[in-house]
């Protein structure tokens, strides 16, 4: 590892509130490591279209600036967007959760390309949240038979990427699915509990949206990649991966989310991930990670993690945060052949403004899940309930 440099974290006096954190280890130094020059310092920050059309503002050395330019000079260099179908009911009401629609992520990449940052591409090929527990059909996908929702998932992601080329964003690596562990679009697209073919027709879903990227690509070498949850769990990721690579899906990069509140020790994430380097010869890449600073509230709807005490050692407090962070950077860059390629911190920027729900009535009654009307993410935000950049997103910083 390369000489570490000391970086003194203070929290800025008399923020014992809802917009700091509380704990008394907010005085204490950290070491944040340097990492290699192509490292990715990720963000994702889908949220952040809807955040500024409700009025929501960001704040670096008390001076109001564009979220993206704060990313920038702490030294962000990429960000992932996802993107939803169509995320509005029958009635063209938004489903909320950052409505990220087409016109949304080329917004996301136009700014990320204009800031000099690389974009991944996150398709979730669903309407709404699509994650390990549920994979919903688009409207209007549901009844087509199997033969036409390949076709579909073709002809949709080739029209993806012909309209972020006529837009001037070309992605450098694009997600064909979001945290895939039961699979996509359900049930075709399921990888358990059919009839023993789940896998066979899983990979012609994926071959088709992968063929598509590659058919659309100006002639850029556009990274592929497929992301499971639980980046700790090695049984999962060897089933799923050994399942795929028997059916011959053609991809470049394992991505991963880590949330150590859900998915265990770090130690067990360094495993995972030096076996699967070893067992498919292809990098990893944490395509989300998120730690709390806080845990108090800042609207009406409960924590995703409202917890007071450590987390896997790291304290709820915004040195737990930074110090979570700077171990899981410093782990992934020292992984064997310079094979862990980054991390993207999922939503550091989504402030508990009026508006900014995981989802609306309408988002609600499509889904079937109480995900509530409210923010449950922004006490492991990268700022303050006021929008605020905490000194925890300086270990962003690539050290000279």
């Amino acid at each position: 590892m390369k000489t570490a440099l000391l970086l003194m974290v203070f929290i800025v006096t008399g923020c014992q509130s809802a917009n700091q954190s509380a704990s008394s280890d907010n005085n204490a130094s950290i070491t944040a490591p340097e990492l290699r020059d192509d490292f990715i310092r990720g963000m994702d920050i889908s949220m952040l279209p809807e955040i500024e059309a409700l009025g929501g503002k960001y704040y670096q050395n008390n001076l109001e600036q564009d979220l993206v330019t704060i990313l920038n000079n702490t030294g962000v260099n990429s960000i992932r967007a996802r993107l939803w179908l169509n995320p509005n009911s029958s009635n063209g009401e938004p489903f909320g959760g950052g409505n990220n629609d087409l016109a949304r992520s080329i917004e996301l990449g136009k700014r990320a390309q204009q800031n000099g940052m690389s974009f991944l591409l996150d398709i979730h090929y669903s309407d709404f949240w699509a994650d390990p527990k549920k994979q919903t059909k688009p409207q209007g996908w549901e009844t087509l038979t199997f033969d036409n929702l390949r076709q579909q998932v073709y002809d949709y992601t080739a029209q993806v990427m012909q309209a972020h080329q006529a837009a001037g964003v070309v992605p450098d690596m694009v997600q064909i699915g979001n945290e895939l562990n039961g699979g996509m679009l359900w049930p075709d697209g399921k990888s358990w509990g059919q009839d023993g073919n789940e896998f066979e027709r899983l990979s012609q879903l994926l071959n088709a949206g992968i063929q598509a990227v590659h058919d659309n690509n100006s002639d850029k070498d556009i990274q592929i990649i497929l992301h499971l949850a639980e980046a700790g769990n090695n049984q999962t990721f060897r089933w799923w991966f050994d399942e795929i690579s028997a059916q011959g899906v053609d991809f470049d990069i394992i991505g991963m989310s880590y949330y150590p509140w859900w998915h265990g020790p770090i130690e067990q994430v360094k495993a995972n991930m030096e076996d699967l380097i070893t067992r498919y010869n292809k990098p990893v890449l944490l395509v989300e990670t998120a730690f709390p600073f806080t845990d108090e509230n800042g609207d009406s709807l409960a924590n995703s993690y409202s917890g007071s005490d450590p987390i896997e050692g790291y304290p709820v407090s915004v040195n737990g945060q930074a110090q979570f962070l700077i171990d899981i950077m410093s782990l992934i860059n020292e992984l064997p052949n310079n094979m862990g390629l980054g991390i993207y911190y999922w939503e550091p920027a989504w402030l508990p403004i009026q508006g900014a729900t995981w989802s609306t009535k309408a988002g609600l009654e499509y889904s079937g899940e109480q995900w509530g009307l409210g923010n449950s993410w922004e006490n492991q935000a990268l700022f303050d309930f006021s929008g605020n950049a905490l000194p925890s997103l300086e270990v962003f910083k690539q050290q000279e």
